[in-house]
């Protein structure tokens, strides 16, 4: 299941052809037309699933946090293993999520919500971070440190919410500082197994928190390690998540380990390349393979090049040198000519991404920075449509 047929949704097709296993794809897509794109996928209303399909199912993965909800009803109704639709809505939403936290006992930061329809002229606490209660990857997250921080993030994340067409609810919450960290794992029947831990070697400080490098495995102490996986396991619980993979981002500091979410879904975008065959383990575990955890050798990183600037993408030079760096294993840049690209917090995606290979994190990391720094990107100014 998934929003649209893009590189994920293309690795996962690799992923079941390499495993011989029959994958039928389901998008949100016109279901008049007769296969526009050319790719088999079956059309269906995200509003309203219904999945005309009678042939026999034996799993069910999505892609992407909608599709992640529009697979737990169909999973419902199909009788298939997956995620309850109660449990996705609550990891799709800020609100509940931090609620049923702080219901398990996690170390959960002081927040409250605000309609979008109010204004206000400042916030109960700094310094704070304001969040639209169902974007992901970190779109619209603003920090504020005082009263007039906060009004300008406050119509930002209001106009970003009107353009998106969603009449939602803004979530103030403390500022949580500390490393930060994201656990990919895979529910199966309640139980949560690990799969990789990424560090998350730049600061994540604000104003805005575009993610760019992300390195396993952790360089962590054991310890922190165990009380990382421990509180994860706890968050799943408390979400009631059960079944298929989970991607739970969280930062640690002096006073312990804070969850920031869980996504019911796998690592988006190509950084699934940084965990070699997932896409097939994942596939083999939905259709009820017992199948062991992929197992990597040495230290794996990725880079999701962060846009310099809004404008219009015209190339990016350099791109061989990058290649070139001792550890890099591939540079795919996948910005397309001519296109409006927009940073964060208000765009969706990146430039391209950097994958490198290595004995150690220190050197994976490295790869990656010296790779970025053979880059350089022509963007156009573009002109305001009013």
């Amino acid at each position: 299941m998934a929003a649209t047929t893009g590189y994920q949704t293309r690795m996962f097709a690799e992923a079941a052809e390499r495993a011989g296993v029959e994958l039928v794809l389901a998008t949100d897509r016109c279901h008049v037309l007769e296969d526009p794109w050319g790719d088999h996928a079956l059309a269906i209303k995200f509003d309203d699933p219904v999945l005309d399909y009678a042939g026999r199912l034996d799993g069910i993965i999505a892609v992407g946090d909608k599709p992640a909800f529009v697979a737990a009803r169909l999973a419902a109704n199909r009788g298939l293993r997956f995620h309850s639709p109660d449990a996705v809505a609550a990891s799709g939403n800020k609100f509940l999520a931090r609620e049923r936290f702080r219901g398990a006992g996690l170390l959960v930061p002081e927040f409250y919500r605000i309609p979008v329809s109010e204004h206000p002229t400042g916030a109960r606490l700094y310094p704070c971070v304001l969040k639209p209660l169902g974007l992901s990857a970190s779109r619209g997250v603003i920090r504020a440190n005082n009263n007039k921080e906060f009004g300008a993030a406050f119509r930002r994340i209001r106009a970003l919410l009107e353009r998106e067409e969603l009449n939602d609810a803004i979530q103030v919450e403390r500022f949580i500082a500390g490393r930060e960290f994201a656990l990919e794992g895979v529910m199966d029947g309640g139980t949560l197994e690990a799969i990789a831990l990424f560090d998350k070697p730049d600061p994540l400080d604000g104003p805005f928190f575009e993610e760019t490098i992300y390195v396993t495995p952790s360089r962590e102490a054991e310890s922190i390690q165990a009380a990382i996986f421990e509180t994860a396991e706890r968050a799943v619980q408390a979400l009631g998540l059960s079944d298929g993979p989970i991607h739970a981002e969280m930062r640690v500091n002096s006073g312990g380990v804070w969850m920031l979410e869980v996504a019911s879904r796998p690592i988006g975008g190509l950084c699934a390349k940084a965990i070699p065959g997932l896409e097939e383990f994942l596939l083999r575990r939905a259709a009820g393979e017992a199948v062991p955890t992929p197992m990597l050798n040495g230290s794996s990183g990725v880079m999701m090049i962060p846009i310099p600037r809004e404008g219009v993408y015209v190339e990016t030079l350099g791109v061989e040198n990058a290649a070139g760096v001792p550890g890099i294993t591939e540079v795919i840049i996948t910005a397309k000519q001519g296109h409006k690209i927009v940073p964060l917090p208000e765009g969706a995606s990146y430039l391209g991404f950097i994958f490198a290979r290595a004995d150690t994190p220190a050197e994976a990391e490295q790869a990656l920075r010296s790779a970025h720094r053979e880059l350089q990107f022509e963007i156009l100014g573009a002109l305001p449509v009013l």
